[in-house]
């Protein structure tokens, strides 16, 4: 599992996809999450701007997972 850093107190789903380098742009982060496949902290979020904030979990399935941590 990969490790994100942010200074803020929470990041948005869809931008959080897209700092992680799990997506290249907001449409792909857009149709992953529509499709169900995001999960944050082990249950499926299709709100693309829900707050992440740090200590949580986001999985993509088949494509991995990152821990938000403040920096």
């Amino acid at each position: 599992m990969d490790k994100v850093a942010i200074n803020t107190e929470f990041i948005k789903l869809g931008q959080l996809l897209k700092f992680a380098s799990i997506v290249g742009n907001g449409s792909d982060a857009k149709m992953l999450i529509a499709d169900g496949i995001v999960k944050v902290n082990g249950v499926v979020v299709t709100e693309r701007g829900k707050k992440i904030h740090p200590g949580d979990v986001v999985e993509v399935e088949g494509m991995g997972s990152v821990e938000v941590e403040a920096e």
